[in-house]
């Protein structure tokens, strides 16, 4: 596996080349054309996602208006993690926005990898945890923006 990728994702950054390497064991290589979905809002989140080449569109079906883009990822980018932690159903689409190579990780396998070596899990959990913190204080800018742009 590419060790640069797994550095990128963020989740996987403070892995060790052995650590790295059990990682990459557990992956498998997915590749979508343009316009294919990887997952819908509402389906079974039973995988997370790492961006090897390519992009791709994170969006929400609006009733009455369409699609409403989130985001677009790029290399590096891991997605879908949520749903793999806490057992939910998937809450956006995504998208390939252009065609694309990903890494992914079964629920089932990454819970044995983080569970099986307790420094690992440790350096994996931490990581996810700032993750989501990063995405929340995203989150939270956008809202105050909205707010302020709606009193006026």
């Amino acid at each position: 596996m590419d060790r640069t990728l797994f550095a990128e994702s963020g989740i996987f950054m403070d892995l060790d080349d052995d650590e790295i390497e059990g990682v990459g064991e557990i992956c498998e290589v997915v590749e979508l054309k343009a316009g294919e979905h990887v997952f819908r809002e509402g389906d079974e989140g039973d995988r997370l996602y790492i961006i090897e080449k390519g992009e791709i569109r994170l969006s929400r079906n609006i009733p009455g208006v369409g699609e409403e883009a989130i985001t677009v990822l790029r290399r590096g980018a891991c997605f879908g993690e949520m749903s793999v932690l806490d057992y939910s159903t998937r809450s956006t689409d995504a998208i390939v926005h252009s065609r694309c190579t990903m890494v992914t990780i079964s629920r089932e396998d990454f819970l044995e990898l983080v569970n099986s070596d307790r420094e690992l899990g440790h350096k994996v959990l931490w990581s996810i945890v700032r993750l989501l913190c990063a995405r929340l204080r995203m989150t939270n800018e956008s809202l105050r923006s909205l707010m302020v742009m709606a009193m006026f």
